[in-house]
């Protein structure tokens, strides 16, 4: 897990990245990070995503990352900043005035693994919303929900996964076939308060 102050550093970092990108100040607070100021875990290889919400409704405008660790952390933060807000193809780039109305969020991911019951009941008992994010494979497609996506929705497990199977571009039962494999990680979550301001852990 990272500490409150890793997953401020986190967001902020994610901020600047945008802000470089972007051609705009925006609204970035507080000293800039520099690679080599950031704390040792920034270069452990850690999945990450960046989440981008309108402020004050919280109406999402760009959520990209990497589900593996694939990448040290840093870069992964960096990466998917910037591809959250030029390269979701749900939404238009967002515009270097935008900056300033958009609350960045990092959720900084476990390593996926299996779940391992396959009897419909039993996978159902083994999802735990609030916890889990979900990884849905299968018929050459994959889907991803963050964690904090169901509790956003008020789902319970089997919706999580249904949801997570219509990510993938599958029917929603899916997850029932012993051809689909589902994983699950857990995810610490850093938010601003408001574009700019204060960050706080959100892990649900």
């Amino acid at each position: 897990m990272l500490s409150d102050e890793e997953g401020a550093r986190a967001v902020r970092l994610a901020r600047e990245s945008l802000v470089a990108a972007l051609g705009s100040s925006g609204p970035s607070r507080g000293r800039p990070i520099e690679s080599g100021a950031l704390p040792e875990v920034f270069e452990e290889p850690r999945g990450a995503f960046v989440t981008l919400r309108r402020h004050p409704g919280g109406e999402l405008r760009g959520c990209i990352g990497f589900p593996l660790p694939t990448h040290p952390l840093g870069r992964a933060i960096r990466e998917a900043a910037v591809a959250a807000a030029t390269e979701d193809p749900r939404f238009p780039p967002v515009r270097a005035a935008e900056l300033a109305t958009l609350s960045l969020e990092v959720s900084v991911l476990t390593v996926p693994v299996p779940v391992t019951s396959r009897q419909p009941e039993s996978l159902l008992r083994e999802v735990r919303v609030g916890r889990d994010g979900l990884i849905v494979d299968g018929f050459g497609t994959s889907g991803l929900l963050l964690p904090q996506v169901a509790p956003e929705q008020g789902w319970n497990s089997e919706q999580l996964l249904e949801g997570t199977c219509e990510k993938a571009g599958l029917p929603p039962h899916a997850w029932k076939d012993p051809r689909v494999r589902v994983r699950r990680f857990e995810a610490d979550v850093f938010a601003e308060k408001f574009p700019g301001g204060p960050v706080v852990r959100a892990t649900p």
